[in-house]
């Protein structure tokens, strides 16, 4: 689930990060984590009436900053904010040579689709082949695609059929990168909730920096130099992922010799027999429809006209710091059961669209969505951990791939509902009711108890 696991990430984009938890000292066992405790405002003695803990300081940081893990973490670092860079770039260039809004989401749309329809492939190829070499080949395609954008832009020669085409072959290329996201984290990082905290406060700040340092290239040189240097960040990242010294992994040996077909069901029957994992991605589902899709496009529609494109930019900013801090808080608080912490935590997220829906003040939605920014994050981080922890090394790309699918797919859907359900039922009734579903949600994933009673891996 974009940035992937469900959880915003870029979705997107990145459409999620994903996941024998060396290193972690696990709190006691109790019905509420110390996490939404807080968040629910619990007095100390509470909490400790709860038979609620919180971890010693991290595992110590010279075992999670290794040489690996930098390489790793620059590698996903600099990528992500040049994926951050992106849509203002190709917003502003299309829009620069007469192309419309529609032109720009076809385009995006172009790419979106290729990775949500040949992510699950990747996680074949990743689990059959080197997926290091995979992830370093997916970088190399990208460095020529976005080479080749900013050539185009830089002398002009733009058009629509082209920038589909780089969609196209972008969108592929991170389809086959993504699934080995997954195996990587837990080879990498001796302390896994620690590296999916820390990637995911990366990504926060590159969604902060990013469009403004786009903004600012644009405005003073092209788009076109925006390509160029994306284009850089992924070479940055290919040449950190050459860097790695991993160890052979133990399952090597264990590949088997079957089809690219017996590959992708055996994928999908260790998926299906998850039912934590398709619990959650079946309820996401139903988020991505009535929450997420349509609050993108509808909260813009409802702050800009009203109060200009700087609030709305304020609201996004304030999320990106809200998810900063939850991913910090992710690092520190560990509970025993963290898909249960993590749903706890995610009804905060209802204030989110519930701020716009009831046309609260610019400075109260921006305070409203920092808190649900926070939620957000120490949602994903748990979800991401859970995933590479519970799942063997020998399946957990294709695993992981069904599960990004599974997160993203419904996204498209309820962004083109927004549109015919605001006309019918107006925007602010519509964000209202994603205030209202997102409280369903997170009872949903409470009462399902494979996933409320799913313990953290235990260390090794």
């Amino acid at each position: 689930m974009t940035s992937s696991a469900p959880s915003p990430d870029r979705a997107g984009a990145d459409a999620a990060e994903s996941l024998s938890q060396p290193n972690l000292m696990p709190l006691s066992d109790a019905a509420v984590d110390l996490a939404a405790a807080d968040l629910a405002g619990l007095a100390a003695a509470d909490l400790a009436a709860a038979g609620l803990a919180r971890t010693s300081p991290l595992p110590g940081k010279e075992r999670l900053w290794s040489a690996n893990f930098r390489f790793y973490f620059t590698a996903r670092s600099v990528a992500m904010l040049g994926d951050t860079m992106l849509p203002v770039a190709l917003s502003a260039g299309l829009i620069q040579y007469g192309y419309s809004a529609g032109d720009i989401g076809l385009v995006m749309a172009a790419s979106t689709a290729c990775f949500a329809g040949f992510v699950i492939f990747g996680g074949v190829f990743a689990d059959r082949f080197n997926a290091r070499r995979l992830m370093i080949g997916a970088d190399l395609v990208r460095v020529g695609t976005q080479s080749t954008a900013a050539v185009l832009f830089l002398t002009h020669h733009i058009t629509l059929w082209e920038m589909a085409l780089i969609a196209v072959v972008n969108g592929t290329a991170a389809a086959m990168f993504q699934p080995g996201v997954a195996s990587t984290v837990v080879r990498v990082a001796t302390d896994v909730q620690g590296a999916n905290g820390v990637t995911r406060t990366a990504e926060s700040v590159a969604g902060l920096a990013g469009p403004a340092v786009a903004g600012v290239l644009v405005g003073f040189t092209s788009p076109g130099v925006v390509f160029a240097v994306h284009a850089s960040t992924y070479l940055v990242s290919a040449l950190c992922l050459i860097a790695l010294r991993l160890a052979p992994r133990a399952s090597a040996a264990l590949k088997s010799a079957g089809t690219f077909k017996a590959d992708l069901a055996e994928g999908w029957r260790e998926f299906r027999a998850r039912t934590w994992m398709w619990g959650v991605i079946v309820i996401w589902m139903g988020y991505m429809i009535f929450v997420f899709g349509p609050y993108i496009p509808l909260a813009a529609g409802q702050i800009i006209p009203e109060h200009g494109a700087g609030a709305y930019g304020l609201v996004n900013s304030a999320l990106g710091g809200g998810t900063a801090v939850g991913a910090l808080v992710a690092m520190r608080l560990r509970a025993v059961h963290p898909l249960r912490a993590g749903s706890i935590a995610l009804f905060g997220t209802a204030l989110m669209p519930a701020s716009v829906g009831f046309d609260l003040p610019v400075p109260a939605i921006a305070a409203c969505v920092f808190c649900s920014g926070i939620c957000w994050a120490y949602w994903g981080v748990n979800w991401a951990t859970s995933v590479q922890t519970q799942v063997p090394g020998e399946i957990l790309n294709r695993i992981h791939a069904y599960e990004v699918a599974g997160s993203i797919a419904m996204m498209p859907v309820g962004q083109s509902l927004a549109g015919p359900a605001s006309a019918a039922f107006g925007a602010r009734h519509v964000l209202q009711t994603g205030a209202v579903v997102t409280l369903i949600v997170c009872t949903l994933l409470l009462s399902v108890p494979a996933i409320r009673n799913l313990r953290r891996a235990p260390t090794p």
